[in-house]
């Protein structure tokens, strides 16, 4: 791994805090984590790349595809989409939740019930999609009468030990383990 990732400036990181429940969107106290520009520049194969940086970290990557363009979201574990190809606009927390546009290069890790869709992207949009080791997503959509049996699988989903893009240090590591020093 390279020390420049493992150093990810943090002026690099966003982080949208998305943790009030949103009609059947549960969200979580844990904030969602933007990574812009992860990939090097003049990489002739961005997914590849990104798949071999993953799994380095102990995130290895399941899919190469599209995101949805309806509400859902994963109850049982974390996600992470990493845009390898095209720009897309895209919806965090439910309906009425903000937008960030996501670009080649750029990397979303959304905690487990932090709802997400698609509202519009590139032709050539494509996302590699990652979970911590081990762990494979449901898919929960939109649905307030299972709201509150979301919220008991989403209190059991544990924080992973590694940050997908930074290893063991930064990123997730002081985000989402050690907050006030964040």
């Amino acid at each position: 791994m390279t020390q420049d990732l493992i150093d990810h400036d943090l002026a690099n990181i966003e982080t949208l805090e998305l943790n009030e429940a949103v009609g059947g969107v549960p969200n979580s106290p844990l904030p969602l984590v933007i990574y812009r520009d992860v990939i090097p520049a003049q990489t002739p194969d961005p997914a590849a790349w990104l798949e071999r940086h993953l799994a380095a970290n102990d995130w290895p990557a399941q899919w190469r595809y599209i995101i949805y363009n309806f509400t859902h979201f994963h109850s049982n574990c974390h996600e992470l989409l990493a845009v390898y190809a095209g720009a897309a606009r895209v919806q965090f927390g439910g309906e009425t939740g903000p937008v960030a546009t996501l670009a080649m290069g750029d990397v979303v890790l959304i905690p487990a019930g932090v709802g997400h869709k698609a509202l519009q992207s590139s032709e050539d949009f494509m996302v590699v999609g990652a979970y911590p080791n081990g762990m494979s997503a449901d898919l929960c959509r939109d649905d307030p009468a299972r709201l509150a049996t979301a919220r008991h699988h989403i209190g059991r989903v544990q924080k992973p030990a590694t940050d997908p893009i930074t290893g063991d240090r930064g990123g997730i590591t002081t985000l989402w383990h050690n907050p006030r020093q964040a």
